[in-house]
C-alpha cells in the first residue's frame, strides 16, 4: 500500500490557502474600486447570509417564544390583580349598599319616634329571627334592665308590628302581627273614614294578600280603600293611636254575617332590623 507523503499534504494545503488569500485579496481590491461585487464575492456573501439566517432563525424563534411566555405570565398576573381589585370593589359596593340600607332604616325609625312624642319608648336591634318561625317571632337586644315588660307594643319604621311576649334581662321575644297564633296578639283598632269611625279587632294575617285581618267590625260609617287604621286603646292592653296600616278591601266573614277588613300594614314584616318598644304613656 502506497503511503501518503505528509510533506505533500502540507504543500497542497499551503497552495489552497494561498489561492483563497489571493482570491480574497483580489476581491477586496476590486470591491474597493468597483461599484458591483464580482461573482465570487456574490457567492461568498450569499453563503454567509444564508448561514447567518440559518443560525439566526432558531435563535429568534427561541427569543420570541421566551418573550411570549413572559408576556403570558405577565398578563395572567395582571388579570389576577384586576380580579382581586374587582372582588374588592364588589365587596365595597355591597358594604356601601348595606350601610345605605341601615341608614335608611334608622332614618325611618327616627321619623317614627318623632311621631311618638307622647310615649316613652326604647329603640332596640333585632338580634335573632329563626327561619322556621320567620313570620311569628323575633328577638331584640333590650330586656328588663332597659324597662321592657311583657305585653308592650312594638313598632318598626312606620307602624305596629307586634307585642313583647317574653322578657329576659338583656333580651326580649316579640310576637309579630303576622303570627299564625290565633289566640294572642289581638289588638283593638279604629278605622278612620270620611263618614266617621269604625272599630274592630285585629285577629290575623293573610299571607297570600300580605295583609292584616280585622274582624268584628262595628259602627255605621262607610269605609273605603286607603282609610287609616290605628290602635283604639280600648281594653287598656295597648296604647291608642299607634299606626297600623290602611284598608285594602273588605269581605264577608266565614259565616257571611259580618265584614272583615284586609289592612295593608305600614311596616314591612319581612325586613326588620331596628324596632321601637312603646313602654307607657308619658305622665301615667
Amino acid at each position: 500500500m502506497k503511503k501518503i507523503n505528509p510533506n505533500k499534504n502540507i504543500i497542497i494545503a499551503l497552495i489552497i490557502v494561498l489561492i483563497v488569500v489571493t482570491v480574497l485579496s483580489l476581491t477586496i481590491a476590486q470591491r474597493a474600486t468597483a461599484k458591483k461585487s464580482n461573482v465570487v464575492q456574490s457567492v461568498i456573501n450569499d453563503t454567509i447570509s444564508f448561514v447567518d439566517k440559518a443560525i439566526q432563525a432558531p435563535v429568534s424563534w427561541v427569543e420570541n417564544t421566551v418573550d411570549a411566555v413572559q408576556d403570558l405570565a405577565s398578563t395572567y398576573k395582571e388579570n389576577q390583580q384586576l380580579k382581586a381589585k374587582l372582588d374588592s370593589y364588589e365587596e365595597l359596593s355591597q358594604a356601601n349598599k348595606n350601610s345605605e340600607r341601615e341608614i335608611a332604616n334608622l332614618k325611618e325609625q327616627l321619623a317614627l319616634n318623632t311621631t311618638l312624642s307622647s310615649y316613652e319608648k326604647v329603640t332596640a336591634n333585632v338580634i335573632s329571627r329563626s327561619p322556621d318561625s320567620w313570620q311569628d317571632y323575633l328577638v331584640i337586644d333590650k330586656g328588663s334592665k332597659d324597662g321592657i315588660e311583657a305585653n308592650m307594643s312594638v313598632m318598626a319604621k312606620k307602624g305596629l308590628i307586634g307585642r313583647v311576649i317574653e322578657v329576659n334581662r338583656s333580651s326580649s321575644k316579640v310576637e309579630l302581627l303576622s303570627s299564625e297564633n290565633q289566640t294572642s296578639n289581638h289588638y283593638p283598632v279604629r278605622i278612620s273614614t270620611d263618614s266617621g269611625e269604625l272599630f274592630g279587632l285585629l285577629k290575623g294575617y293573610d299571607e297570600d294578600k300580605n295583609a292584616l285581618v280585622v274582624e268584628q267590625v262595628t259602627g255605621s260609617a262607610t269605609f273605603a280603600k286607603g282609610d287609616v287604621v290605628q290602635t283604639s286603646g280600648l281594653g287598656g292592653n295597648s296604647p291608642a293611636d299607634l299606626a297600623v296600616g290602611t284598608v285594602l278591601e273588605a269581605q264577608s266573614d266565614d259565616f257571611g254575617l259580618d265584614k272583615k277588613l284586609y289592612v295593608q300594614p305600614y311596616a314591612d314584616m319581612y325586613d326588620l332590623s331596628v324596632v321601637t318598644v312603646i313602654k307607657r304613656t308619658v305622665g301615667e
